[in-house]
């Protein structure tokens, strides 16, 4: 039966054949996710562009879960929002904090539309053998602060003028919002343009540039991120340190040296653990309540972990 030959032509694969069948299964899902979701944003910008009433059809703000970061204090304080954001960014910010609860910052690496154009253009600097940058780890964890930065100046200067300031300057509205192709008004729209361009030139030679040391909603998600009742755990008794797992990560993480939890800058791709070729060595494990594991790999009460040094990839236990 065709079943059974299927089965049979999967037994006499070798271990290697089978974890690279795995590896590409897992990327192949992932990157039809991102690609849907970038549709439906592009969709939703044209028919916005389009629209005669612009207030008749959904705009990209409307669609972004950090229009509820940019507004959240002007609605605590005065209970009404920040102009050119809507209850929709407030429902999928409410959406988006339970799913980092639940999943880590998942959204990052399989739904953020702007994440997928930076894999892009790290997967076409692979493939015409372009040189890239490597930060040096003391320089790397020193950067990554300044998503933070760019997170607190969003959050004030949005309060203080009442309006979605940031819009201007958002590489990822830049480029989504498609003011660029229809036409626009605004006097900003180049200063716009030249953010997204020196993004793009960097996503070009560091893998995910924006991700790892500008986005202000991945500063908000990566302190989330500990709350997160699934992460990913390294296990030393298994793990061979062949530091597979480090080249795979696209957010320039260290899995190889996590004690045990990765990092939460983690982006929830799941490279590391589908590249890594010892069974058990990398997992997704739950639950783990405020970093620290409830459960071992075998069900059993998770014994006190040992005091690790921190890294740019690994997380102190």
């Amino acid at each position: 039966m065709p079943r059974n030959d299927a089965a049979a032509g999967t037994s006499r694969l070798t271990r290697f054949q089978q974890r690279t069948r795995q590896i590409l299964r897992v990327k192949r899902a992932r990157h039809l996710v991102q690609l849907a979701v970038a549709a439906l944003i592009v969709v939703a910008a044209v028919r916005h562009q389009l629209e005669e009433e612009p207030a008749g059809a959904a705009s990209v703000d409307a669609l972004c879960p950090f229009g509820a970061v940019e507004t959240l204090l002007t609605w605590v304080t005065t209970g009404s929002l920040v102009s050119r954001t809507h209850p929709s960014n407030l429902v999928l910010g409410a959406a988006l904090l339970a799913a980092t609860v639940l999943a880590g910052n998942a959204f990052c690496g399989w739904i953020c539309p702007f994440g997928a154009v930076q894999d892009a253009l790290s997967w076409l600097r692979r493939r015409l053998h372009l040189p890239s940058l490597t930060i040096p780890e003391r320089a790397d964890r020193i950067l990554r602060y300044g998503r933070f930065v760019v997170l607190a100046v969003v959050v004030v200067l949005s309060y203080t003028t009442a309006r979605l300031w940031f819009a201007d300057y958002d590489p990822y509205l830049a480029l989504f919002g498609l003011n660029w192709l229809f036409g626009s008004d605004s006097p900003l729209l180049w200063a716009g343009l030249a953010v997204l361009a020196v993004v793009l030139a960097g996503a070009l030679v560091v893998d995910r540039f924006w991700c790892r040391y500008l986005c202000p909603l991945g500063g908000v998600l990566s302190v989330l991120g500990r709350l997160s009742l699934l992460r990913i755990r390294r296990s030393p008794s298994a793990c061979t340190d062949c530091t597979l797992c480090d080249r795979a990560c696209p957010v320039g993480l260290r899995p190889s040296a996590a004690a045990p939890l990765v990092h939460p800058d983690c982006v929830g791709c799941m490279d590391c653990v589908t590249t890594c070729p010892v069974r058990g060595a990398l997992q997704v494990e739950a639950p783990v309540l405020l970093g620290v594991p409830v459960l071992s790999a075998t069900g059993a009460a998770a014994p006190p972990a040992r005091r690790a040094p921190r890294t740019a990839g690994g997380e102190e236990s």
